[in-house]
């Protein structure tokens, strides 16, 4: 449905941009993570025909955004950051509104809008002047907009940003939802969501692709190897000398708090010690109070890529 190949953005002298290429297949929920200025939004607004780039190709849904925009336009809903609503007119007045600059036949329309405001939990405040909403119903008002047309893919650049966390749970169900009739593009801060929505996710850093893979892949390609947390009674020499020459372990760190040690042990590849350490525990009767095992984040997965390519 999207595909993008060797796309560049340049600003003078600077790169917001950089032979960008990936792909979003129909039906995925993909998310378009990176820091602040990787050039999320850059690519975002070039995809909705809202810029030109420098050079490379993309289309939507089949149609080149540069020389087929009117097409691509009728095939996307785009959300931008901050959503332009007009304060002053009522939900269901603005709305209309925007069915009919969407050209959505009047036979329709009025079957459209009960539709998105069903769906986007908005029906309650239809009659209600939109300065008025909270910052959760505004943005809610914006995804609404974006479903009139009833478009085959969603372009959303953080549509969370500034909710709090009831409000980012509702919109996060929605787009949850909406994936299960649109292919869609997001691109957000909050980590955990994308764990919880997204199919697939492409890391971009200082204007370039870093990774493209699923969650789950990320997580085991880049991880590094198991960590696991616990606290033992004993000699902290012995127990750390002992934990070192368990097969697989490749460092043990460890601190003493009394009677009581806490280590971290890091072991190679994807390898669950935690038996191992159990047992080695066991044999040199030694009181273990905790045994956990430490899961990557894709939080973290971000912040070792990033920081990388820094």
């Amino acid at each position: 449905m999207i595909k993008v190949e060797h796309l560049t953005k340049s600003y003078a002298n600077v790169l917001a941009v950089e032979d960008v290429s990936f792909e979003v297949g129909e039906g995925e929920i993909v998310g378009l993570l990176g820091p602040n200025g990787a050039g999320k939004t850059t690519t975002m607004r070039i995809l909705t025909c809202f810029m030109p780039a420098t050079s490379g190709t993309a289309s939507v849904a089949g149609y080149d955004v540069f020389t087929d925009s009117l097409n691509v336009r009728k095939q996307i809903g785009y959300l931008p950051e901050n959503v332009p609503l007009y304060p002053e007119m009522r939900v269901n007045e603005y709305l209309l509104f925007r069915a009919k600059l969407k050209k959505v036949p009047s036979k329709e329309r009025n079957s459209r809008i009960q539709e998105c405001l069903e769906r986007c939990g908005i029906r309650e405040v239809e009659k209600q002047i939109i300065g008025t909403l909270s910052k959760g119903y505004r943005q809610r008002v914006g995804l609404a907009d974006t479903l009139l047309h009833d478009p085959k893919i969603l372009i959303l650049d953080e549509p969370t940003i500034g909710l709090d966390p009831n409000q980012i749970r509702q919109i996060r169900q929605l787009i949850k939802a909406l994936g299960e009739k649109h292919t869609v593009l997001l691109s957000t801060h909050i980590l955990p969501e994308v764990e919880m929505i997204c199919g697939r996710v492409i890391i971009i850093n200082r204007g370039k692709v870093v990774a493209m893979d699923t969650p789950s892949n990320l997580l085991t390609s880049l991880k590094g190897g198991a960590t696991v947390h616990l606290e033992v009674a004993g000699k902290a020499e012995r127990i750390k000398s002992a934990l070192s020459a368990i097969p697989g372990v490749t460092k043990v760190l460890g601190s003493e708090n009394g009677d009581i040690n806490n280590f971290v042990v890091e072991a190679d590849g994807d390898k669950d010690i935690r038996e191992d350490i159990f047992k080695c525990i066991v044999k040199n009767n030694w009181i273990l109070y905790e045994l956990r095992r430490e899961k990557a984040s894709l939080e973290d997965i971000f912040h070792q890529i990033t920081t990388q390519e820094s």
